[in-house]
């Protein structure tokens, strides 16, 4: 049949090629697309001719940068339908030298014109639904279409409806459904709409009207799709009491604002999403902006030509750079058969490659001459605009995507976020804020991801009901240059309009700051020191003395001295301590005093280590002190006995760095680094400090200690005990409760918080600040919070608890026991200088000397430390010459007492 349609056109042109000859002489400059290297592609169009020619050269650009091919474009507009005009300006394209022909549209003209191509042996691309194999067509196959309507019956559990399709090449899709539903009992009512051939639905939409069904699955061309929608709703069938099934992958063209408040429930399918980037930089090319919110709920005017045009550009591009194709002159008029060697090879070939990067429509790989690997956006008219409910795909079907109705409380009538899609960035993998989802499954979109920040996102899009849609933004959150009005990573996707908001660990900077705006604070932090935990330390020589502390050891060594020193001096002022050396004299001549210094050090000795002497205190005041000083070493030996047991069962742990001031000053060779952009390093490149400076100096001498991301810090931290990593405090708490040899050294160097980015001045930002105060009213943020630091992922350190460490007891654990110890040894001495002090008073008016001199010769004794012998009967004693120096002083000892 094809050949026939060329014979004819052949016999046709060869008789009116002179005469039509004329109107190609303004065709010219195709001999200027014959440069060296350059390999020229033909595009036909018959409607949207401007838009065409744009994405067209667009593509070929793209293709050129990203491919590295040399592809160049003729371009010609036809007639709609007109067969014999597109004749000849394809065979004007063919004598120039082509390597391929895209277009045009009309399937009547592409018919003809694929079987020229198919004669020369030049590959043919055309962009409409087709059962049939010939060309090379990107469009998904009727029967796929079908599979895809299927499921959404299938899952909306409709058991009867209409079928409603535009011409007869709409019934392959009615057959594969018919096939598919089986005998399952539901029962179709199918109907032509475009009976009359004249535009005129009406007819058959009145049959509608009055059928009892009112679920429609619709299938027709893009020409006409819009026309039937307008007169259903003419007819009064677009209301609450239908729901329909559009078959047609342009409805996303369509102008629908005339139905958005019909609440008829509207379901369509759609081969790409306008949030992709091609598509957005697409859109940017036709002079669209895509900072609005139009087209991101609305209508996109990018149709399924269009897309599918770019993609084929693409696949041809990567043919060409794999298998080279040089174009060649050829003649229409020549009846030869003489034709390319290589066409056929080339086609091939294109139909062996799996093509996945720049294109719009998905993924593309071939199952014979059928299109596959695309998936599909179920699409839902709503009063916001098109929204999408779900995806559909050959190997996982239909998968519903709804969001849950919205409980917003700050929505309002003229500025209302519901329905509304966002495109928000995340860095993964970066936890706790984003990650992907470990499953053996496949996910795709936004059920991939899971973390704080997408359920923060998650909980915000319940209060304000708009839609979102998660990209991984990479590791790189971006910096701007004022002075060059520049900007990188995250903040220049936001900045371009490729994306709205941006949540992760991304710090509220001044700089950042100048070319965005962030909402209130979600999360406080600062930075902070991590590294290994204090390691184990060999014990040391003198590790018996670790139980008390350096201060302790002191106060005890100088109680030691002041008790025995109490002793002595209370020893000989007491009458008491003097004794009679021989028992058996009963009027001795002197008297000794067993409270020498080498034997109050040895009471006390004895008693400090609880073994005693064959000294016995006997007067009052030393008793005392004795007494006191048994107590105290009770005290003291228990308690250093109970702190040696933890000493010598728990190794002390050490620690290179204790400061941030051991690390600026690189003690014991510790390094340290930070991540390489960011706000950690902003902040020291910018400090005033003067230890802050020397660590960024620091880090600029030494570049090696920086890395890329956190976990490349972390790692290092993990394998390196002379590194340590500076981040920000709530990632190191949320490392040191998942990695046990982790720790956080010191304090906070500084105070800052994470936002949400957006754009500069965007006109919904109170209301996400809104929400999140009262996310934070309510604890939801500290919820959020404690499940991904706490408890996802957590349970190594949490059920291994750390020993405490064994510290040693300072003065504020024993400053009660040497009080004690000071009053008692105090009031001892006082009493026992008030017992000398009567003493002598007796003994002076017993010996009836003066009270001063008596007072005098005793403390000339008491202070004659080398004399611990006391004669009794001594000439030079002011006693000898009384009248009573017969007297002994024991005896006055002994009437005093």
């Amino acid at each position: 049949m094809l050949f026939n349609h060329f014979v004819i056109l052949w016999s046709i042109i060869s008789i009116h090629v002179s005469v039509n000859w004329a109107q190609y002489e303004n065709f010219g400059g195709y001999d200027n697309y014959q440069n060296l290297g350059s390999v020229p592609i033909g595009l036909l169009t018959d409607q949207n001719t401007e838009q065409m020619n744009i994405v067209f050269d667009h593509a070929i650009d793209v293709a050129n940068q990203e491919v590295g091919t040399s592809l160049t474009s003729l371009k010609e507009e036809v007639n709609y339908g007109d067969a014999y005009q597109s004749y000849g300006k394809l065979c004007r394209m063919l004598e120039t030298g082509i390597a391929g022909v895209f277009g045009p549209s009309s399937r009547h003209t592409a018919v003809h014109l694929m079987s020229i191509c198919d004669a020369m042996d030049i590959p043919h691309i055309y962009s409409y639904m087709s059962e049939n194999a010939e060309g090379f067509n990107l469009h998904p196959h009727p029967a796929d279409l079908a599979k895809a309507l299927y499921s959404l019956i299938t899952e909306f559990n409709w058991t009867r409806f209409i079928f409603l399709y535009e011409s007869a090449e709409y019934l392959n899709i009615l057959n594969e459904l018919t096939t598919m539903l089986g005998k399952s009992g539901t029962v179709i009512t199918v109907l032509r709409y475009d009976m009359q051939l004249n535009g005129n639905y009406k007819q058959v939409l009145r049959r509608v009207r009055k059928s009892v069904d009112n679920r429609i699955v619709v299938v027709g061309s893009s020409e006409t799709m819009p026309e039937f929608l307008n007169q259903a709703q003419q007819v009064g069938i677009i209301n609450e009491d239908y729901k329909y099934i559009i078959g047609n992958l342009d409805f996303h063209s369509f102008d629908l604002e005339e139905y958005k408040y019909s609440e008829a429930n509207i379901t369509g399918l759609r081969l790409f999403s306008p949030e992709k980037m091609a598509v957005k930089e697409l859109l940017m090319k036709l002079g669209y902006p895509t900072d609005q919110d139009e087209f991101r709920n609305g209508s996109c005017p990018i149709t399924v030509e269009m897309a599918l045009t770019y993609d084929a550009v693409q696949l041809f591009a990567q043919t060409l750079k794999n298998l080279p194709f040089k174009p060649m002159p050829q003649n229409c008029s020549q009846r030869t058969e003489s034709v390319r060697d290589d066409g056929s090879s080339f086609k091939n070939y294109m139909r062996t490659l799996r093509l996945s990067d720049r294109l719009l429509t998905g993924p593309i790989y071939f199952e014979g001459n059928v299109r596959k690997g695309y998936h599909l956006d179920v699409i839902e008219l709503q009063p916001s605009g098109i929204v999408k409910v779900g995806t559909w795909d050959e190997d996982r079907q239909y998968r519903p995507q709804r969001l849950a109705p919205t409980t917003a409380q700050f929505d309002s009538v003229d500025n209302s976020l519901a329905n509304k899609t966002f495109i928000i960035l995340l860095s993964v993998p970066n936890k706790p804020y984003a990650q992907l989802v470990e499953t053996y499954k496949q996910l795709e979109g936004n059920s991939q991801y899971e973390g704080y920040g997408v359920d923060l996102i998650k909980e915000l899009a319940d209060k304000l009901g708009f839609n979102f849609t998660f990209v991984n933004g990479g590791n790189d959150y971006g910096s701007y240059n004022k002075s060059t009005n520049e900007s990188t990573g995250m903040l220049r996707e936001i900045m371009t309009g490729r994306a709205d908001l941006a949540i992760t660990d991304l710090t509220i900077t001044s700089e950042r700051e100048q070319a965005l705006d962030f909402t209130i604070p979600f999360m406080n932090l600062g930075i902070a020191i991590l590294y290994l935990k204090p390691q184990k330390a060999t014990p040391e020589l003198f590790t018996f003395m670790d139980p008390f502390s350096e201060e302790v050891w002191w106060f005890l060594g100088f109680s030691f001295l002041g008790v025995s020193l109490s002793f002595f001096i209370l020893g000989r002022l007491s009458p008491s301590e003097w004794d009679n050396p021989y028992p058996c004299i009963e009027e001795p001549e002197e008297l000794e005093n067993q409270f020498t210094i080498g034997n109050s050090i040895w009471f006390t000795t004895g008693a400090l280590l609880q073994q005693g002497s064959e000294i016995g205190p006997k007067a009052l005041s030393t008793r005392t002190v004795a007494s006191f000083w048994w107590f105290f070493t009770l005290i003291v030996v228990s308690s250093y006995t109970a702190n040696l047991a933890a000493f010598l069962t728990i190794e002390k742990p050490q620690s290179l760095i204790n400061s941030v001031d051991d690390l600026a000053d690189n003690k014991d060779g510790v390094v340290y680094g930070a991540k390489k952009t960011g706000s950690t390093r902003n902040f020291f490149m910018t400090s005033a400090e003067e230890r802050y400076k020397k660590m960024n100096k620091f880090m600029s001498e030494n570049p090696q200690y920086l890395t890329e991301d956190n976990m490349e810090g972390v790692n290092r931290v993990k394998t390196n005990t002379h590194y340590a990593f500076l981040m920000e405090s709530t990632s190191i708490e949320y490392n040191t409760k998942r990695e046990c040899n982790l720790k956080k050294i010191g304090d906070a160097l500084d105070e800052k918080g994470y936002g949400i980015a957006m754009r500069k001045d965007w006109p919904h930002r109170g209301k996400f600040n809104n929400a999140l105060l009262e996310l934070q009213e309510q604890g939801v943020l500290e919820k959020m919070k404690n499940k991904w630091w706490n408890e996802v992922g957590t349970g190594i350190c949490a059920t291994k608890e750390d020993a405490p460490d064994a510290t040693p007891l300072d003065m504020n654990n024993l400053e009660g026991v040497f009080f004690v110890l000071l009053v008692g040894s105090c009031c001892a001495l006082l009493y026992g200088i008030i017992s000398w002090v009567l003493f002598v008073m007796k003994k002076a008016h017993h010996y009836r000397v003066p009270l001063r001199d008596a007072l005098k010769e005793e403390f000339q004794f008491v202070i004659d430390f080398n004399n611990y012998v006391r004669v009794l009967k001594n000439s030079a004693s002011i006693y000898s010459r009384s009248r009573q120096s017969s007297m002994s002083v024991a005896s006055v000892a002994q009437e005093s007492q």
